[in-house]
């Protein structure tokens, strides 16, 4: 579909728009507030696009109306979280609505006797592990960006995180859905309880859809006991085979699924180290992993903590610190969640890749990502949830290039990574998602089949095209 196929927002549209959320909460005259909501995290601006208008419903019922309305007029809407996402999937790439849940922010009820949380999508993930916390309880699906990211968006890209190796990822906690349609009907996909396969599983279609096939206006969020021990080990080897190679065998020979397992290649461990004025030998460091592992018992988790430890020294470590409080474990995940913004700060031109590999190919893909950074005399720092095969290799332009260089050279440096990622089993995005940034390369992992049975479903909720158009499926050949 190209923006000649939908209709302009009018003045007559507006009036219709403040009438449905009140004046305040329409914008489409001020510039600098239609570019806040024109892109996301993803930091080439040749992907952003501003809206014709931003609309900030309170409701269900709102949002339902606004949906009418598009509908009627052929507008697109984009469906837009914290807006904290790598891969567009909230840019308005057609113009028309952006609809913001920002308003959309209440915890509506913390059922401690079924272990359910009923939130609204603008809900800030650490704001609810907060409140959850004096319950003695949590949401085990959280991303890394929980700090400011919306539930609204974890559950939208399916998000994954730090403890996706033990716990999984957002959907495995997401027992219910309100979903206002594509054609603007609200309807309320399963709830409370554990077990249900009554019809389709429309809760797991929407989850990861990425605002294509529904506008989420209630969440019921499964809890978890909290986990009232921690300990973390971080493990400085001189070599990234011997760090990767540490991985499986915590898993094989130690016989044990830590909470996390993250992976930090030299330039990220160190540049996000040095940022925070951490002190580590950084002269003789090739790699970092950061473990954790959790659990009601202190003595057992001591005991895997020591057996995580032992095992990266036989593989190798150069060093090994332990932190059993708080506050020491959090400054081992500062250094780990630092990583991007020092990349972004080293290199503006720069593109933060989310590929995914079985876990036993962890250790050939590293090294086929190095051999496509020589080859295009580029860095490509690498970093990520090792223990589930997700790794975030990020390719920064060289600053010795030109910008025109990077922009030819990038899409074949892409599609190189993505190749080899399939060849291996895996596939182009773990818990970034697809959005219209890698909507392109989309053919190298899925066949033109089982690409149209994405369109058939988007076609059939959404005949119009108006929700979300031009995300994750690419036209067809």
């Amino acid at each position: 579909m190209a923006n000649s196929d939908y209709a302009t927002v009018t003045e007559a549209i507006l009036s219709q728009l403040q009438d449905i959320c009140g004046s305040e909460n329409v914008a489409s005259e001020d510039p600098n507030v239609l570019r806040k909501y024109s892109h996301d995290q993803v930091p080439d601006d040749k992907q952003a696009r501003p809206p014709e208008v931003v609309v900030k419903p309170k409701s269900a019922e709102e949002v339902a109306a606004i949906v009418q309305l598009a509908n009627r007029e052929n507008i697109p809407v984009t469906p837009r979280a914290a807006g904290s996402g790598l891969s567009g999937g909230a840019v308005p790439i057609f113009g028309g609505i952006l609809l913001s849940v920002e308003r959309m922010d209440r915890i509506l009820e913390i059922d401690t006797a079924n272990l359910i949380a009923v939130v609204e999508p603008g809900v800030i993930t650490n704001r609810l592990d907060a409140e959850l916390a004096e319950h003695g309880l949590f949401f085990a699906g959280y991303p890394m960006s929980e700090e400011f990211c919306f539930i609204g968006g974890n559950v939208a890209e399916n998000a994954g995180g730090g403890r996706a190796i033990k716990y999984g990822v957002t959907g495995r906690y997401i027992h219910g859905l309100e979903v206002v349609t594509p054609t603007g009907d609200i309807v309320h996909l399963g709830g409370k309880r554990v077990k249900d396969v009554t019809g389709y599983d429309l809760v797991h279609l929407m989850v990861g859809s990425e605002g294509t096939l529904g506008i989420f206006t209630k969440i019921f969020v499964k809890l978890l006991p909290r986990p009232t021990h921690r300990t973390a080990t971080l493990a400085l080897f001189a070599d990234v085979e011997s760090a990767i190679s540490a991985v499986p065998a915590v898993m094989t020979s130690g016989k044990l699924i830590p909470t996390a397992i993250e992976y930090m290649d030299r330039f990220s461990f160190s540049s996000a180290a040095k940022d925070l004025k951490k002190d580590y030998p950084y002269e003789s460091l090739g790699a970092a992993l950061l473990f954790e592992v959790d659990g009601n018992n202190a003595d057992v988790v001591n005991t895997e903590a020591e057996i995580i430890s032992r095992i990266c020294k036989k593989k190798g470590a150069i060093a090994r610190y332990v932190a059993e409080q708080e506050k020491e474990i959090e400054e081992f995940w500062k250094i780990r969640k630092q990583i991007p913004w020092i990349i972004k700060r080293h290199s503006p031109q720069q593109t933060i890749e989310d590929i995914v590999v079985p876990i036993a190919e962890i250790p050939a893909i590293v090294a086929v990502i190095h051999e496509i950074a020589e080859k295009y005399d580029t860095m490509i720092p690498v970093f990520g949830h090792a223990g589930d095969g997700n790794l975030h290799a990020t390719p920064m332009k060289n600053p010795e290039h030109s910008l025109a260089h990077w922009e030819t050279m990038l899409p074949e440096l892409k599609r190189e990574l993505y190749l080899a990622t399939a060849h291996m089993g895996g596939t182009i995005s773990g818990e970034h998602g697809i959005g219209h940034k890698r909507k392109d390369y989309m053919r190298l992992v899925m066949s033109e089949a089982e690409l149209d049975l994405l369109r058939k479903i988007k076609s059939a909720l959404d005949p119009g095209n108006i929700l979300n158009p031009g995300k994750i499926i690419p036209d067809s050949a």
